[in-house]
């Protein structure tokens, strides 16, 4: 019964001030703590775009591997010009041309070692790749919880002001209910957009672990067939 109540309450609003209100005087009816709570929310939500956008480039980067590289280390490797192949690696910004680089660096020890000079150069640059996804997962799950607590303060700011007056209108109960709805939509909005983000890039990241993968194996079945340095 106090749902419908409200919502009676709500519907009762003159339409003509709901529709000429502003986003900052709707978030304002909140009260101070509800604007508080908003602004902690975009701030939140300015961090997620930002990490999204800049991690989405650099992996995006990582990610494009001319396919002429290994072909030209191949063939450098098999006619023995190693240094042509360490000139091609230092000049290819990717994380394969420095995995590479320094399984060329470690020519001469035995291949198990060189194999996992590679694989240890393989999940720093993972380690690279994934910086800030903790955050973008971290707000992912905090963007709704803080909502939800924007929802409870609201809804508590609502039913102090029906407790304490004898005569309860829509507008004495516009504030709490305001920052109940605010909240919780903001919070779930950024939320979404985080966990989307957060998975995309994984799946990214993914792929170009599967390509260095796939390039430490071909290089170290190129040096089994190399001639000697």
């Amino acid at each position: 019964m106090l749902k419908g109540f409200l919502l009676l309450q709500v519907a009762d609003m003159p339409v003509e001030k709901v529709a000429t209100q502003s986003a900052w005087e709707i978030i304002s009816e909140g009260g101070p703590l509800g604007i508080l709570i908003v602004a902690v929310l975009l701030l939140l939500s300015a961090i997620a775009l930002y990490i999204f956008i800049e991690r989405y480039r650099t992996i995006g980067q990582a990610a494009r591997v001319d396919e002429s590289f290994m072909n030209n280390i191949r063939g450098n490797v098999s006619k023995g010009n190693f240094d042509a192949a360490l000139n091609l690696c230092r000049v290819t910004d990717s994380p394969v041309a420095r995995m590479v680089e320094k399984g060329l660096l470690r020519i001469g020890k035995p291949l198990r070692d060189i194999e996992t000079s590679i694989e240890n150069v393989g999940n720093l640059e993972v380690f690279k790749l994934e910086r800030g996804l903790s955050t973008l997962a971290s707000i992912a799950g905090a963007a709704p919880m803080i909502g939800f607590f924007g929802t409870v303060t609201g809804m508590i700011l609502a039913f102090y002001e029906m407790s304490t007056k004898k005569n309860v209108d829509p507008d004495l109960l516009a504030g709490g209910i305001y920052q109940a709805l605010i909240t919780t939509a903001v919070g779930l909005f950024i939320g979404i957009f985080a966990f989307i983000g957060y998975n995309i890039l994984v799946a990214n990241v993914e792929k170009v672990v599967y390509k260095m993968e796939r390039t430490t194996v071909e290089f170290m079945d190129l040096l089994q067939e190399a001639p000697k340095h």
